[in-house]
């Protein structure tokens, strides 16, 4: 059964730039276009109290806060924006929250994980990550240029945001968050993001699902040099166990990206399936020693663009320390450094 075929729509297409539209009762669906390859984002208004609380905010570019104005003026029924959720620190979701908060007044709300990427990723010294990244490249096996980097990272996390602001409200596991006289339960997702937060409302059975569950795309899961967690994607399946637990099968999921749907715990088995095949395929394609950058080619073989080209590096990885924490591939190194991965 094809993904679309296992899941349901109950949307056909998504609201026009600069418009909103409820998707569920004192829920609001908007769409901001992106940069790249993966070329919009959604985001979502609740309705909280006398105004609106925000879920996330798109990139910083002209463009973007040019809609924002529309919303504002527009989609709000005259009532003004309470407070901004961002669920995770990538800059689709955390991109204008230095701007709408000081534009509206407003409270950030995020988990501390996330909060403190953002921090980090802003503060960067310019060239810091590139030469941790060209570490991790040679690794990998990969013939590591100044281009190779460049190419990896075309557009630094500062140029897409906005300085974040000086507070913020923190969220954390199995949190009640009022909003509007709704309870929405607070679920960490890892492995995309180090600490996503997900928003659950039993009342209305709608999950924002962020980036942690896509209905047509797996979301990037990988492994970055220094990262604090190894195993990006078993911590990612795990995830997918807890909101299956957590969430009824029944709930309209609202994606960070394409169309709201129903199926949760259906793409939620499409997705461990996913990842379990390419695990497989990476054991099966180290019946003799493989680097890193000799397995890239087992997952994508298409193309890559300038965009893709880092996630790609980075999704391997992560599937590759997968196979090793199962036991099923070891990490060898050779005088050059560069890693090598044997079935056991």
């Amino acid at each position: 059964m094809t993904e679309a075929a296992a899941l349901r729509f109950p949307f056909a297409a998504p609201p026009p730039p600069g418009t909103a539209l409820e998707v569920a009762p004192g829920v609001r669906w908007l769409r901001m276009p992106l940069p790249f390859q993966l070329n919009h984002i959604n985001l979502w208004l609740i309705e909280d109290g006398p105004g609106w609380a925000i879920v996330d905010t798109g990139v910083a570019t002209d463009t973007t806060r040019q809609l924002w104005e529309q919303i504002f003026a527009t989609a709000l029924d005259g009532h003004p924006v309470t407070r901004l959720v961002c669920t995770h620190f990538h800059p689709d979701h955390m991109g204008l929250a230095g701007w709408l908060t000081e534009r509206l007044g407003i409270e950030l709300w995020t988990t501390p994980v996330e909060w403190r990427h953002a921090r980090a990723a802003i503060a960067d010294a310019p060239g810091t990550f590139g030469g941790e990244l060209a570490d991790f490249y040679r690794c990998v096996g990969l013939d590591v240029t100044e281009e190779t980097v460049r190419t990896s990272r075309p557009t630094p996390y500062r140029d897409l945001v906005t300085p974040l602001p000086a507070e913020f409200r923190p969220l954390s596991e199995g949190m009640a968050l009022a909003i509007g006289g709704r309870s929405w339960q607070v679920i960490i997702g890892r492995g995309h993001a180090p600490e996503h937060a997900c928003l659950y409302c039993a009342e209305l059975d709608v999950l924002i699902a962020g980036d942690q569950v896509l209905p047509k795309i797996s979301p990037n899961v990988s492994l970055w040099p220094k990262a604090a967690d190894q195993d990006p994607l078993g911590s990612f399946v795990a995830s997918l166990d807890k909101l299956e637990g957590a969430v009824r099968a029944t709930a309209l999921v609202l994606p960070s990206h394409n169309l709201p749907f129903y199926g949760l715990h259906t793409r939620i088995g499409e997705l461990r399936a996913l990842h379990a095949r390419r695990v497989a395929d990476i054991v099966t394609a180290c019946a003799q020693p493989q680097t890193g950058a000799e397995l890239m080619p087992v997952l994508f073989s298409r193309t890559l663009d300038k965009h893709q080209l880092g996630f790609a590096i980075g999704e391997t990885m992560a599937h590759v320390a997968r196979a090793v924490a199962l036991g099923a591939l070891l990490r060898e190194e050779r005088a050059d450094g560069v890693w090598l991965f044997r079935r056991t």
